[in-house]
Order: C-alpha cells, then sequence, then structure tokens
C-alpha cells in the first residue's frame, strides 16, 4: 500500500454515511485494438482504489468505480463520457487514445467535472481550454516533451534524416506536429512523411519512398498493431534504420506484432518495469499478486495508479465530503502533501497555470531487447534509482 499507509486516520466526515459510496468514473479501451494499455491502466486505478477501501476509503466512505469501455472508438468514448456525467461522479480518470480524450473533454469541462488523463499524451488535451479555467488534468508526457526528448538522442547518434510515419487519428496529426516541431527547433526537416490510417496492412510503398529520400531513422506516430506493420516492411526491405518514437513502441500490440523486426526499436519513457527502488518494487509485486501476471504497458498501469493517488490526496483536503466540481478542481491544484508515487514524486503535481504532472527530466529512453523493454542508456538505470521530482519552471 504505498500511498495508502499516508493517508489520513479514518474518520466519518460530517454528515456522510458510512456506505455512501464517492463514485470515481473510469474510461478507456477495455476492449478493442486498443485494449493492450487501457487493460493495464484500469487495473492500476483498481489496484490504487483497492488499496485505499482496505483502509477506509475516504473517512469510511468506499471508492466506488464507474467503468465505461470507449472501445477506442472516438463517438463511443463521447457517449459514455456522457453517461459518467450522468451518473454523478466526481471526477474520472481516463483515456487511453487522444482522438477520444479530444472528442470528450468538453463534456468533462462543460460539466466542471475534473479529468486526471492517465495514458493519453497528445498535446492539445492540456492546452485546450485556458489553464486556469481547465478541469482538464493529466499523469502522463505530453507529446511535446516526448518529442523533443527523442529528437535529441536522434541528434546524439547523427540520426538527422528522419522519415515521420504517423497515423490519420488525433493522436497521429498532434504527434506528427510535435516531431515537426522538435525538428525545427534543431534546423531539421522530415525527409519524407507518411499518412497512413488505422488498420493499415502493408505500408512497402511509403517506407520505399522514405528509403528513397535518404531517410536514416523512422520515426513512427502510431499505436501497436500499425507499428507492427511498419517494423515488419522495413524488416522485409531489408532496410536497417532504426524505428523509433514515443510509448507506444512498447507496447505488446507492437513487441509481439512485430516479433523480430521489434528488437532494438526506442522510445521515451517515464517508468520501466525494474524494482529500481522500494516503492517500484512494492508496486510491481502488488500487480503481480492481484492480477496473476506481468504488466503488458507497465507505464499505463503506474500512470493511472498515481492518477488514482494524487485525485484522493486532493479529496482528502475537502473533509466535508462535498465534491463539488470546483472543489475537487481547486483541490487537485493545491495538494499540501508529497506523493511519492511509481513514477514519479509528486510536489504540488498541477497548479492553476499547469495541469500536466510530468516534465521532460522524468522521460528516459527505452528500447525492446529480447522482447521486453529496457533502458535503452545504462546511465538512466542507474539514475532510475533516484526517483524524480518535478521541474519548476
Amino acid at each position: 500500500m504505498l500511498g495508502a499507509a499516508l493517508l489520513p486516520s479514518i474518520g466519518l466526515a460530517q454528515g456522510s454515511s458510512a456506505m455512501e459510496p464517492v463514485k470515481i468514473g473510469v474510461i478507456g479501451p477495455f476492449t478493442g485494438p486498443s485494449s493492450d494499455f487501457g487493460q493495464p491502466m484500469l487495473k492500476g486505478v483498481e489496484l490504487a482504489f483497492g488499496e485505499i477501501n482496505s483502509v477506509g476509503g475516504f473517512l469510511g466512505r468506499p471508492f466506488e468505480l464507474v467503468k465505461m469501455d470507449d472501445q477506442g472508438k472516438p463517438d463511443v468514448a463521447l457517449a459514455a463520457s456522457e453517461e459518467l456525467v450522468k451518473q454523478g461522479v466526481v471526477a474520472t480518470i481516463g483515456f487511453c487514445n487522444t482522438g477520444n480524450a479530444l472528442k470528450s473533454i468538453k463534456t468533462f469541462q462543460d460539466a466542471q467535472i475534473p479529468l486526471i488523463v492517465p495514458c493519453a499524451t497528445g498535446t492539445p488535451i492540456t492546452a485546450t481550454f485556458p489553464a486556469q479555467e481547465s478541469y482538464i488534468f493529466r499523469t502522463s508526457a505530453r507529446d511535446a516533451i516526448q518529442a523533443p526528448f527523442v529528437v535529441g538522442h536522434l541528434v546524439k547518434q547523427g540520426w538527422t534524416k528522419v522519415a515521420i510515419f504517423a497515423d490519420e487519428t488525433g493522436y497521429g496529426d498532434a504527434g506528427l506536429r510535435d516531431v515537426v516541431a522538435a525538428l525545427e527547433a534543431r534546423k531539421l526537416k522530415p525527409v519524407h512523411v507518411a499518412r497512413f490510417p488505422l488498420g493499415v496492412k502493408d505500408l512497402t510503398a511509403e517506407l520505399q519512398a522514405a528509403r528513397a529520400a535518404g531517410a536514416n531513422a523512422i520515426f513512427s506516430y502510431t499505436v501497436g498493431p500499425e507499428n507492427a506493420t511498419i517494423a515488419k516492411g522495413r524488416e522485409a526491405l531489408n532496410w536497417k534504420v532504426p524505428q523509433v518514437g514515443a510509448w507506444p513502441l512498447s507496447f505488446p500490440f507492437f513487441i509481439k506484432g512485430a516479433g523480430a523486426a521489434a528488437e532494438g526499436a526506442l522510445m521515451a519513457q517515464t517508468f520501466i518495469a525494474e524494482p529500481s527502488n522500494e516503492r517500484r518494487a512494492a508496486f510491481l509485486t502488488a500487480y503481480s499478486r492481484a492480477y496473476q501476471e506481468k504488466i503488458p504497458v507497465p507505464m499505463a498501469a503506474a500512470q493511472a495508479y498515481d492518477a488514482a493517488y494524487l485525485l484522493t490526496y486532493a479529496l482528502f483536503t475537502i473533509r466535508s465530503g462535498k465534491f463539488t466540481g470546483p472543489s475537487v478542481k481547486q483541490a487537485l491544484e493545491n495538494i499540501p502533501r508529497t506523493y511519492y508515487g511509481v513514477v514519479a514524486t509528486y510536489e504540488r503535481p498541477f497548479s492553476e497555470e499547469d495541469k500536466d504532472a510530468l516534465t521532460e527530466d522524468m522521460l528516459v529512453l527505452g528500447k525492446v531487447r529480447d522482447g521486453v523493454i529496457t533502458f535503452a542508456i545504462a546511465g538512466d538505470a542507474r539514475r532510475n534509482l533516484i526517483v524524480k521530482r518535478k521541474k519548476t519552471k
């Protein structure tokens, strides 16, 4: 119980029933092509609130999760979000897909129900509404920091002729813009840009065009199956250039789908499933014991777990138990107690002006090696012994 032991002592909130639950929404792709990280996200939330409920919930009131499967489809996500509002959740943790989040965030904003996004990384998610007014928070690394981080590594390696392969979803659109901006900041331009729909099975022609343009690295911005299509196509052409990208290159749909072609892929990570300190070891053990499996996408589970505890820490500052939207928003922006989480040490993770909990100093470079994700740089493994704190501006 990483954070549960630090919660306030149990008692009843004045005027509340011991059995009256505190409803928390959880939304994500629990089935469908994005379920490889939707399920770990859900289990991370369930694990955290299971721990919290075991020591009394909120002052004797249990947390009740209202779960909605968005299937990775924007229209389904919107309908599910509207249902969460109707059910009266005090806050929601959710979204793995950027397109789904962008389709639904106005629903939460208009209803003044705080949303904490633990997985979706599209930069516009927390930039759509003015910061002081925004009810949209996030515990994943936005693409505006992932893209420059990976581009910086490419430049160090001399891989400056970059081909970008981005799908046609909101995630691909936003990611493409962030990669182009990161290249431009170093006075570089992509030598080739390929766009494609989800479900594409053959990208040979685009790969051949990228090779003809002189690309010496492929930066992919898509999810698992399509990433695998790129990797297998590159292997079929015997084109030995690195495939790099954001965190979806750590997903099972890519690693298992691409097989040997996935080896050596590089990606931004906030958490690699190695017991590098006590709190991470405890989290990995708790997850394994609860679900009898290794975490398919460790970042999804860890970021969701931390989101659940950050929300709980915020709610405990509202001792009356009257969780209006504005009061929960203000509580999240002013969490007084440091939370020693799995991904990071959270000291004022949010504020009126900043709704993103993670900063670029928390990123490490991951690598597919023998079918698992490990540290690409030995120094990162050593530095990972120290859990990072948010970089202040």
